[in-house]
């Protein structure tokens, strides 16, 4: 294991931070809203200082290929300052941030008491594509993957503009940056074939990506660093749920539920409805081999 840096925010040292990952639109926003009212826990989402780190890691590998404690540093710093806890601090919060913690509009917050302050965390969109500097980050963190079917993952992407906004021309960067994690490109073959994909199959190579970099990911961490939950049975039982990320957290935490969207963006199997044939087709002929890995057939 990497030296262990001591990071001290707030007069709290970070121990066995809690980092949430999965693929857009997994279901990790979830439980990241159920570590945040935990009691004890300061957890972000969508913090400006944190996302500018993951996005310039994420989306552009080689800044830290052959850095790894430059990329660390960097990371540390982001965090140090993403969970920093003041009297104003929750004004430059993302939106999705301050509604997970139930902060009024014009609420400046804090939105956790310092005293009661034991444990940080953070479930920012795309944490996943850049866990390795994470985890070069804090050594000792606790890492929970959050799984849900490819097909519903790629539903709720081609419905929100935000995740298909990633895919303009203008800031695609599978040419000048590859292999590329954060849009799934692999290898030649990958690269060769993203121009003409659909959307679809654009998201589905995103949703293939993340699966396969938290495989990788869990292969190189000791035995029990890494929790994998699986959406559909959170969504079938959160008290089950709760009491999985107690023991694993050694903390109790609350039950997760879904954020407030539409019914179809949140229920399983919802693909079903929401995706053509031709969508559906396009999926599997690029994450076939890990929906069926997954048992999701």
């Amino acid at each position: 294991m990497p030296p262990r840096h001591i990071l001290i925010v707030n007069a709290r040292k970070v121990t066995q931070p809690v980092f949430v990952i999965g693929a857009p639109h997994s279901g990790a926003e979830s439980v990241g809203r159920a570590l945040k009212i935990s009691p004890g826990f300061h957890v972000t989402i969508g913090q400006h200082a944190v996302l500018q780190a993951v996005y310039a890691f994420a989306r552009r590998p080689s800044l830290y290929s052959g850095r790894g404690e430059a990329a660390a540093a960097v990371m540390r710093d982001a965090f140090a300052q993403g969970w920093q806890v003041n009297p104003t601090s929750c004004l430059e919060c993302a939106a999705q941030c301050r509604s997970a913690a139930g902060l009024r509009p014009r609420e400046v917050g804090p939105c956790v008491e310092q005293r009661d302050l034991s444990r940080f965390g953070d479930a920012s969109p795309d944490l996943s594509y850049c866990a390795e500097a994470l985890v070069a980050a804090f050594p000792d963190a606790q890492i929970v993957q959050v799984v849900r079917d490819g097909r519903d993952t790629v539903a709720a992407m081609l419905g929100d503009p935000v995740a298909m906004s990633w895919f303009r021309p203008s800031i695609a960067n599978v040419e000048t940056e590859f292999p590329n994690p954060f849009y799934g490109v692999e290898d030649e073959t990958d690269r060769l074939t993203w121009g003409d994909l659909s959307p679809a199959g654009k998201c589905a190579l995103r949703w293939r990506g993340a699966i396969r970099l938290a495989a990788r990911l869990r292969k190189n961490l000791p035995e029990g660093q890494l929790k994998t939950l699986r959406y559909e049975d959170m969504a079938r039982n959160p008290g089950g749920t709760a009491a999985i990320l107690t023991d694993f957290t050694g903390a109790p935490i609350a039950a997760p539920s879904p954020p407030n969207q539409g019914r179809s963006k949140t229920q399983a199997s919802a693909w079903r409805r929401d995706l053509t044939l031709g969508q559906v087709a396009d999926i599997e002929k690029v994450a076939a081999e890990e929906l069926r890995r997954l048992g999701y057939t």
